[in-house]
């Protein structure tokens, strides 16, 4: 798959395609159903698929401080949006000086002169160009100018996560911040994945016999509620069973908020540096303080024995 970050990337010999634009965050269930059709619709047309995305969020440049947590940064979202065959992405820079063109000069100096859009794949509630007032009833319009097709995919996918809600990346964030890890995996159609660089911590796990990977989180991440979880710690291409801490380790009067995993069964671990991802599964129990040294050690021992419990079933499922 092609990465391309900026118009000025395209290469100028770039022919007709199937194009997509979206923020994307996460890839759910819900924005695979239209980056799926965009590759199909490629597909039946014998021309590439592309992926428009932008960074950093618009809502940061329009509304600075309000960039909503992240649920996959874009290296992330390019290896998710690279499984479902699609040829390209395009990441563009959001400025304030981009975030003024209009909706049909969006349309002219993207779609048209660089990426020569064939066809165009979105969701019914697609904006896009200044204040957001484009439409889908607007690209279309112009699509009999231009030259391009328009297609609609209804994004109405739900479950059980959220009480039953239409799946998306604030439903996903919510339930995140709430620590549902099965219903964000749910929308997801995969664990919820925080990535970052092993720093030096307390080393106080180290000292209790379960020393964890104390992980420095990228910005704007999405993190889940305080608590202990059960999933994966994968590092250098290594997936391991995990327990997962998330808070400001009440035990020991902490007051910095936390991500830690101790990787189960496994000895001698040297992570320092290294970029590392943990995949949170399902939540186990809340962050609490315990009366006693043995009573923390105790609960730990549990939490190892059920998060061994519940990667090992899911592995099997």
């Amino acid at each position: 798959m092609q990465r391309w970050r900026g118009l000025e990337d395209i290469p100028q010999d770039w022919g007709r395609s199937v194009v997509t634009i979206g923020s994307y965050d996460g890839v759910h269930r819900g924005h695979q159903l239209i980056i799926g059709r965009a590759v199909e619709r490629a597909r039946e047309l014998g021309v590439p698929s592309v992926v428009v995305t932008f960074d950093p969020h618009p809502s940061e440049v329009v509304r600075p401080g309000s960039h909503p947590p992240l649920l996959a940064p874009h290296h992330r979202r390019a290896e998710l949006i690279a499984e479902l065959g699609v040829d390209a992405v395009l990441v563009l820079p959001f400025t304030a000086e981009f975030s003024q063109l209009s909706p049909a000069d969006f349309i002219v100096k993207v779609l048209v002169d660089k990426l020569h859009a064939k066809a165009v794949i979105e969701g019914p509630n697609f904006r896009f160009g200044h204040r957001a007032a484009g439409n889908v009833a607007f690209l279309t319009e112009l699509g009999a100018t231009y030259d391009y097709e328009v297609e609609v995919i209804d994004l109405y996918v739900s479950g059980t996560a959220g009480g039953g809600e239409p799946f998306s990346s604030t439903l996903t964030r919510r339930l995140v911040a709430e620590g549902d890890m099965t219903g964000a995996g749910e929308i997801l159609g995969r664990p919820h994945r925080v990535e970052g660089i092993v720093v030096r911590g307390a080393q106080r796990g180290r000292e209790l016999g379960f020393p964890t990977a104390n992980v420095e989180t990228l910005p704007h991440t999405a993190i889940p509620a305080d608590g202990v979880y059960a999933g994966w710690l994968t590092a250098a291409g290594e997936r391991m069973p995990a327990a997962i801490s998330v808070g400001t380790n009440p035990q020991f009067d902490g007051t910095e908020r936390t991500v830690e995993a101790y990787a189960i069964d496994r000895e001698g671990l040297d992570l320092y540096g290294l970029h590392v991802a943990v995949d949170f599964l399902a939540y186990v129990r809340g962050m609490l303080k315990f009366d006693t040294l043995d009573d923390l050690l105790q609960a730990m021992a549990g939490d190892v024995k059920r998060c061994r419990e519940l990667t090992e079933e899911y592995d099997r499922a």
